[in-house]
């Protein structure tokens, strides 16, 4: 008898969870993060990247400035991310890496945990190098003298309205600054303009994801877009992004090497840190956006008969 409640007990247990889908994916999340996150395929890459190439030409991507990375040795490559949960900055910033280094010289990134439960597409991330965005993930990477690209802003910066579509926001996340002042490592920012005008976000949503229980999943938003083919809907529900010109510019190191370890306890040195190089990648952007104000006209006229490729 005891057997038998317990069965049912699971049966709507199960049943329940499928009535949440949040309850559900936040389940997956937190079973997959636990698997082994370094499960990089050069085989599987060699397979994708020309399909990320065709997406680049979509957006007609430009990546410059490779020689501000070092050659060798651990960095913190630190990013502003943009364009909805299809982040066409880092599909432009994975190709041009492998284009520029070879598929021998590994990427890390890290990305959102919640992104690793979904079907399919965790696997597509693990396979490219992709690993879920905590302190042990990054310690690791970096001991073991790897770049690691890091996108601070992560799921609130993706899903800032389209007003602020040229604004570094990386909402006082601090922790990739103490991390590269723990591990005494150079930090390279990496600045993309034109992936945040592939899709026009209308709200982050938080007064529906704190309604939904989105924090399951670590985050309050749930933004709100307008998308083709689907009008007003939910940014989870991906339309075809338009064919905005993205630029990406790979800034000089930073190095805080001379604060010493043991500033990433002084929670003064850390804020000026972050401050420093958020204003710098946000004088970047800036100076992109006046070159480049409307990033899709300007993909759509290089198309055309005798296109201009600038404005």
């Amino acid at each position: 008898m005891l057997d038998d409640l317990q069965r049912l007990g699971a049966t709507l247990a199960e049943r329940l969870r499928a009535l949440d889908p949040i309850a559900a994916w936040a389940d997956a999340t937190a079973r997959e993060i636990q698997d082994e996150p370094f499960q990089r395929d050069v085989a599987f890459l060699e397979k994708l990247l020309p399909l990320m190439e065709i997406m680049n030409r979509w957006f007609d991507a430009e990546v410059g400035g490779f020689e501000n990375v070092p050659e060798t040795g651990p960095v913190l490559l630190v990013g502003n991310h943009s364009g909805g949960i299809l982040t066409p900055d880092t599909t432009a910033f994975f190709t041009a890496w492998y284009r520029a280094r070879g598929l021998d010289s590994p990427l890390v990134a890290l990305a959102f945990d919640a992104a690793f439960g979904v079907p399919g597409f965790r696997d597509l991330m693990r396979k490219i190098g992709e690993v879920p965005a905590n302190r042990a993930n990054a310690s690791r990477a970096l001991d073991a003298g790897l770049p690691v690209l890091v996108y601070p802003g992560g799921d609130h910066e993706i899903s800032r309205p389209w007003t602020e579509r040229d604004r570094i926001d990386f909402d006082g996340r601090m922790g990739f600054v103490r991390l590269a002042l723990e591990k005494q490592v150079p930090v390279v920012p990496v600045v993309s303009h034109g992936g945040h005008s592939s899709v026009v976000i209308l709200s982050r949503g938080e007064w529906l994801g704190d309604l939904l229980g989105s924090d399951r999943v670590r985050t309050r938003a749930f933004p709100i877009a307008l998308q083709i083919p689907w009008g007003l809907s939910p940014l989870g529900l991906p339309g075809l992004p338009l064919p905005a010109k993205i630029t990406t510019e790979i800034l000089p190191a930073m190095d805080w090497s001379h604060l010493g370890p043991a500033a990433a306890d002084d929670p003064a040195i850390v804020a000026r840190c972050y401050h420093e190089i958020v204003d710098v990648m946000q004088a970047t952007l800036t100076r992109l956006a006046a070159a480049r104000p409307y990033p899709v006209l300007s993909r759509i006229a290089s198309l055309l008969p005798f296109g201009a490729r600038g404005g």
